[in-house]
């Protein structure tokens, strides 16, 4: 009995010290129909973490190595699981020197569903403006940051993956114009204990916008930007990061709906930048940027999707805001304006975050169908009411003043898909909720 209790007792104490090992993680990022990517950190001390991965309710395994370097202060790492077969889940868990550590996650890889059945149905859940208090370099007052345990609320939905929309961590201060401090803040918010669950729990992807990118209302010519890049490649396992090394830009698609994920800040203009020079949209005011506006147009072009989503951390559509908005940068936005009408380019919705509160915008236009903002705000930072000019805002459909997260589902039959939108309180209440069929968002046909 003592032997059997000293070896257990062993084997907990061990437990607990390869788990220290781990910083944060498991996480899934990108899964496609025969590859996976999945992200772990670990601690400097770790010189070995190879991947096991195999079908879920089976024993055999497959090892994959880790031939990056490991040992530094930040230890972000990624894998890429390949030669996966269609419509199957696998678990996998990681080995810290030997030792198994951590807990067993699991996927699922995509269906062949394309000419062979109806697009599948699937909820996803989004949301943006995570802030983790931390009171030494946190500004005076009340803490900014709310209640996390809504992480542990949207661990128990059973959603395909989940979207995070911008401001997934918070630079203050002291973080700014420091790499070290810009490294620091992506590490300290993502290993919060709250968060772990959550990030095991499914498939995650993401863009950012101006918190997670640098100081606030930043743009392109903040100095360590190509810093901020590295960290956030290394910090999510989305399946692309720009063009030519710049911007964070991507694209993926499941079922049938397709996310285009924006980047609003790599070539963003300040702010305060004239919106307009003798009566014309200034042509040097630019958020997008050229690249990726040729990149967005061509990707629209090429989707057959049913549903468009084009990811935004600003808002696009809101004409009551005085706040940060798309609109603000008139020679992009009448230009994607008209390139979705010229085109007629079928199903486009904007999905956006950053405002502090959530809502659901539409824009009607003359002779083709109403475009719609919904934007979804925010999960713990702080909470920004319907105040000034957007007290009465005639193109709001619905108005949430609480933090919240989206569980945005896509169902129906061929011809009669459905796009809804539910608005979930921290610890789980329904707070509101819209939906849009995609009859409604059709090209009139001449």
């Amino acid at each position: 009995m003592f032997k059997k209790a000293c070896t257990a007792l062993l084997l907990v104490a061990f437990s607990i010290i390869t788990h220290a090992q781990i910083i944060a993680g498991p996480m899934t990022g990108q899964v496609e129909l025969r590859d996976a990517k999945v992200w772990l950190e670990v601690a400097p001390t770790v010189k070995k973490v190879p991947l096991q991965y195999g079908r879920k309710g089976t024993s055999a395994r497959k090892t994959i190595e880790y031939k990056g370097t490991l040992g530094q202060e930040f230890n972000p790492i990624q894998f890429t699981i390949g030669g996966l077969d269609m419509a199957t889940t696998y678990e996998y868990s990681f080995l810290i020197d030997g030792k198994g550590a951590g807990p067993m996650v699991e996927f699922t890889t995509k269906d062949l569903w394309q000419w062979r059945k109806p697009a599948p149905d699937f909820t996803f859940l989004t949301g943006s403006c995570a802030y983790f208090n931390q009171p030494e370099h946190d500004r005076p007052g009340k803490p900014y940051g709310g209640d996390s345990s809504i992480f542990e609320t949207m661990a128990k939905e059973k959603a395909a993956f989940m979207l995070w929309m911008g401001d997934n961590w918070y630079t203050r201060e002291v973080d700014y114009y420091s790499q070290w401090g810009l490294w620091y803040r992506a590490q300290h918010d993502r290993r919060q204990p709250v968060l772990q669950g959550f990030l095991r729990a499914m498939p995650h992807y993401a863009m950012w916008d101006d918190h997670d990118y640098g100081p606030n209302n930043s743009g392109a010519s903040f100095i360590h930007k190509e810093t901020s890049k590295k960290i956030f490649d290394s910090y999510w396992a989305n399946p692309s990061s720009g063009h030519y090394g710049q911007g964070v830009y991507t694209q993926f698609g499941y079922s049938d709906v397709d996310f285009f994920l924006c980047d609003g800040r790599w070539w963003r203009a300040p702010d305060e930048m004239m919106d307009s020079v003798n009566g014309q949209p200034n042509p040097e005011k630019r958020m997008l940027g050229a690249q990726q506006m040729q990149w967005l147009k061509e990707a629209l072009l090429q989707s057959t999707a049913t549903f468009k989503i084009i990811n935004m951390g600003s808002q696009v559509l809101n004409p009551a805001s005085d706040k940060d908005k798309f609109m603000y940068f008139p020679i992009e936005y009448y230009e994607l304006m008209a390139f979705i009408k010229d085109n007629r380019l079928d199903g486009v919705v904007f999905l956006t975050g950053d405002r502090h509160h959530s809502e659901v915008i539409k824009v009607e236009r003359p002779g083709t169908y109403a475009l719609y903002d919904v934007t979804v705000s925010s999960l713990t930072a702080g909470i920004s009411g319907f105040n000034g000019a957007e007290k009465e805002n005639k193109a709001r459909l619905l108005g949430i003043a609480k933090n919240n997260y989206g569980r945005i589902s896509v169902t129906g039959g061929k011809g009669q898909r459905q796009l809804k939108v539910e608005f979930i309180g921290t610890k789980g209440d329904k707070l509101g909720e819209w939906s849009v069929m995609e009859s409604e968002l059709k090209t009139p046909r001449q």
